[in-house]
C-alpha cells in the first residue's frame, strides 16, 4: 500500500542559473531552512529529487512535543514551538497545529519516576508540564478506558500538526518569498571553486551557489559518502496506520509502551507501536557498528533486527558517481517500505483492549517510513568545516517533525552568520571525529 496522501505540490519548471544557497531535500526540515533564508532576502533553491514532504516528513506520527526529549534538543524544540505558534498565519496556509496536549503513561512506580524525572527538565519552558494521576488524569482519558496506570506526564503545551500537510504549506511559503522549489531534480554532486563550494550539479543542469544545505534525511549519508565525509546514520522502520474519523477518543496524544495515538484533522486517529522498530542489516550497519554500539545496549528491546534483500541492494549502492551520469537518488524518488502488519495489529488490539471504544474504529490505510538516526540520536545542524560552504541538517532521529521549523532557522542562521538561536554545538558535525564518543542519554 502506498505511503500516506501529501498535499499536492508542482514545483518550478525553470532551474536558476545562481543562487546565494542551495537546499538539498524537500522535507520539513530543507522546506523550513529554504523559507528562513527566502524570508530574509537571500536567494535561493530548494532541489527534491521526489516530491515535496513524501518520505519521513509525511510518515511520522504528528506530535509536536519538547516533552521526553533528549536535554540537548530542549531549548531548540521550545524555540521551534514559538514558530509553530505562529506559522500558519505566517504561511497564510493550514499546517494543523494545534496545542491539544500530549500524555506519556506510567504504567508502573519505575516509569513514573522516570518521567517525575523529565517533567522537572521542562519546568523553564512554557508548556505546563506536569504528573497527573487518579481523576485528574481518568478526565483526560476517553471515558470506560482499562488503563491500569501509575500517573502520566502531561503537557497541554504540547500538540500536534498535520505531516501530509506541513512541508508543502512550508514550502509554497518558501515559494512566496523568492525561492526556486524543484521537485524531481535530484542533486548529484557539488562543485568547487577556490576550495569552496560553487556549484551544485543537479539531473536537471547546474546551479551555481556560494552555500549549501544538506537536508536529504535518510540519504544523507550516501551524500556525505560522494563528498568523502563519514557521517554515522542509519535507517530505522517505524510502521503507522490511521482510522477513519471516530467519536469519544481523546484530544491529547498519548504514548504507551504498547501503543500510540494522536488525534487527526479528519477526526481519526495515527496510532504505531510505542517501541517497536525494525532495523535492516545493511552495509552501512557493518561500518558504523562501533559508532551506534551503546546505541544498540540502550534500544534493543525496541528493535528488530532483519537481514533481507536490503542488504545486497544497498551493497550495490555506488558511494561515488561522475556527475554527468544518473545518481542513486534518481532510482529511487522515495522511500517506501511495506509497513510492519504485525507489529501494527498488536499495537492496535492493545489500543482496543485499553481504550474498547477503538473497537469500531476502521483501519482506513497502513504505512512505513524510514527514520534517519544518529549514534547519540541528537541531530546534526552544522557547518563542515572540511567542506566550506556546505552545512548539514539531518539525522533527527524520529524528532525531526516538531522541531523542524526550529532546526531550519538554527541552519539559516549558520548558513548567513548571524548570531544563532540556540547554541548549536551539541549538534556539531565534528563530535563524530573528534574524540567524543557521542552515545544516547538514557531514558529519552
Amino acid at each position: 500500500m502506498p505511503g500516506p496522501r501529501v498535499t499536492t505540490f508542482h514545483g518550478d519548471e525553470t532551474l536558476p542559473s545562481h543562487v546565494e544557497v542551495v537546499v538539498i531535500g524537500g522535507g520539513i526540515i530543507g522546506a523550513s531552512a529554504a523559507l528562513e533564508l527566502a524570508e530574509r532576502g537571500h536567494s535561493v533553491a530548494l532541489c527534491e529529487k521526489g516530491g515535496i514532504g513524501q518520505e519521513q516528513s509525511s510518515r511520522n506520527w504528528g506530535w509536536v512535543r519538547i516533552s521526553r526529549r533528549d536535554p540537548r534538543e530542549l531549548a531548540l524544540m521550545a524555540s521551534s514551538i514559538d514558530i509553530w505558534r505562529g506559522l500558519d498565519a505566517r504561511l497564510g496556509r493550514a499546517t494543523g497545529y494545534t496545542r491539544a496536549g500530549i500524555l506519556f503513561a506510567c504504567e508502573n512506580a519505575e516509569r513514573y519516576a522516570e518521567h517525575q524525572r523529565a517533567c522537572a527538565q521542562l519546568a523553564p519552558f512554557d508548556v505546563g508540564a506536569k504528573m497527573v494521576s487518579g481523576g485528574e488524569l481518568d478526565r483526560l482519558l476517553p471515558s470506560g478506558h482499562r488503563m491500569a496506570l501509575e500517573g502520566a506526564l502531561y503537557t497541554p503545551g504540547d500538540g500536534r500538526a498535520e505531516p501530509q500537510w506541513a512541508a508543502p504549506a512550508i514550502a509554497e511559503g518558501a515559494r512566496e518569498r523568492g525561492a526556486a522549489v524543484l521537485t524531481e531534480c535530484a542533486v548529484r554532486g557539488i562543485e568547487r571553486t577556490a576550495g569552496r563550494i560553487g556549484a551544485v550539479v543537479t539531473e536537471r543542469g547546474r546551479i551555481g551557489c556560494d552555500a549549501v544545505v544538506l537536508a536529504g534525511g535518510a540519504w544523507s549519508g550516501l551524500f556525505c559518502a560522494s563528498l568523502g565525509l563519514r557521517l554515522p546514520q542509519l535507517k530505522v522502520i517505524n510502521s503507522v496506520l490511521r482510522t477513519a474519523p471516530l467519536e469519544g477518543g481523546p484530544e491529547a496524544a498519548l504514548w504507551s509502551e504498547d501503543f500510540a495515538l494522536r488525534r487527526r484533522a479528519d477526526g481519526g486517529y495515527s496510532v504505531a507501536s510505542g517501541h517497536a522498530n525494525i532495523a535492516d542489516i545493511v552495509p552501512d550497519s557493518l561500518r558504523y557498528a562501533r559508532d551506534f554500539s551503546a546505541a544498540l545496549r540502550q534500544e534493543w528491546r525496541s528493535l528488530s533486527l532483519r537481514l533481507g534483500w536490503r542488504f545486497l541492494d544497498e551493497l550495490r549502492l555506488p558511494r561515488r558517481w561522475a556527475l554527468d551520469e544518473a545518481s542513486p537518488f534518481e532510482y529511487c524518488r522515495t522511500l517506501d517500505p511495506h509497513p510492519s502488519k504485525r507489529q501494527l495489529d498488536r499495537a492496535f488490539s492493545r489500543l482496543v483492549e485499553a481504550f474498547p471504544l477503538f473497537a469500531r474504529a476502521q483501519v482506513a490505510q497502513r504505512w512505513a517510513g524510514c527514520i534517519d538516526v544518529t549514534p547519540d540520536a541528537v541531530p546534526v545542524i552544522s557547518p563542515v568545516d572540511d567542506v566550506p560552504g556546505l552545512h548539514i541538517a539531518t539525522g533527527f532521529s524520529g524528532h525531526g517533525f516538531g522541531i523542524g521549523p526550529g532546526a531550519g532557522r538554527l541552519v539559516a542562521d549558520l548558513v548567513v552568520g548571524v548570531t544563532p538561536l540556540v547554541d548549536p554545538s551539541p549538534f556539531r558535525f565534528s563530535r563524530f571525529s573528534d574524540g567524543s564518543r557521542p552515545e544516547p542519554i538514557g531514558g529519552f
